[in-house]
């Protein structure tokens, strides 16, 4: 069973992990928390996976997509998602639902170049998608009606980046128009930045680890002036080093006291907590993410906070809520 994670914060280092049922199987990639109740998750096997209760889950993806792999799911209620698979060419694609995943309605599918990455709102008909590099450009499409996705000019690629489609995550936004995301892959480990919904980036070379296919930046987060950024290496679960940056509003760098404990494929702000998770286990920061410390070892792909609520999803068929 797959297990997911529902951590608050101001208890997070005393409570154990209480497991729920999924009633899946599948390898769960995304997760978007609503509130203390209401929570999307997503992954393989064309899943989708949906609680109303804070504790029982329903699947609720759409028929007929056994063999798409649903790396982003963006919930605004307990009715109304987006949610990205990601995959070569035409195996990415994203959909909608308005009554909760009784229906799904197919907004877009990719030609047959290209792998998408990540999917991002701001609002209920405003959002923003990115995806690897096509003849040397980043992907970018973005709506504004909430159904209609258009192409923009994407920033240059570095030969070899690309981005990671670990936990819907590598893509975020900010306010009404500001979005940023990160890279990976051998020349990757930069960060991009835009102020106008994604028509112009500018790109800023990090010290994060990026010296292999495998390796760059695979979450970012922010809350108020402080903004958090994880990642390493997928294949190196358990190395510490380069994993993780702290953005002060100006610049990013890396802290001086103790990092989490390996590879984390996402980050998020608990309330007046920050937790970062990956295959190697969980950590916590209550200092702004100056210094970490152990929360699990068990693995994790995804996070998303909501309300007093931070939620996990991840492997070996886990659910849990702490």
């Amino acid at each position: 069973m797959w297990r997911i994670f529902l951590v608050t914060a101001s208890v997070a280092l005393a409570q154990t992990w209480q497991t729920q049922e999924s009633g899946s199987t599948a390898s769960l990639r995304g997760i978007s928390a609503v509130s203390d109740r209401v929570a999307w998750a997503s992954g393989t096997k064309g899943t989708i996976l949906r609680t109303t209760d804070g504790a029982t889950w329903q699947s609720v993806g759409p028929p007929g997509v056994a063999d798409l792999d649903f790396r982003d799911i963006e919930a605004l209620s307990d009715r109304v998602a987006f949610a990205m698979s990601a995959g070569e060419g035409r195996a990415s694609r994203i959909y909608k639902t308005t009554d909760g995943g009784a229906s799904w309605t197919l907004l877009r599918a990719n030609g047959v170049e290209g792998f998408w990455d990540s999917l991002a709102l701001w609002d209920a008909t405003h959002g923003i998608l990115m995806g690897d590099p096509v003849d040397g450009r980043f992907t970018i499409l973005t709506t504004s009606d909430g159904a209609t996705w258009v192409a923009q000019e994407g920033p240059k690629a570095e030969k070899g980046e690309a981005a990671f489609a670990a936990s819907g995550t590598a893509l975020v936004t900010r306010g009404t128009r500001e979005a940023w995301f990160a890279s990976g892959g051998i020349n990757g480990g930069r960060i991009f930045h835009s102020m106008d919904g994604g028509k112009t980036w500018d790109g800023v070379r990090t010290p994060i680890r990026s010296a292999g296919e495998g390796a760059g930046i695979f979450s970012l987060a922010f809350s108020g002036t402080r903004g958090v950024a994880v990642g390493g290496d997928y294949t190196k679960a358990q190395a510490p080093d380069g994993n993780i940056l702290l953005w002060d509003g100006a610049k990013w760098s890396i802290p001086s006291g103790p990092v989490p404990r390996g590879y984390r494929s996402a980050v998020v702000r608990c309330q007046d907590a920050w937790v970062a998770a990956g295959t190697s286990g969980s950590d916590i920061s209550l200092d702004a993410g100056l210094t970490w410390r152990a929360l699990d070892d068990v693995p994790l792909n995804a996070l998303s906070a909501a309300g007093n609520s931070c939620w996990g999803a991840g492997p070996a068929g886990r659910i849990s809520r702490r």
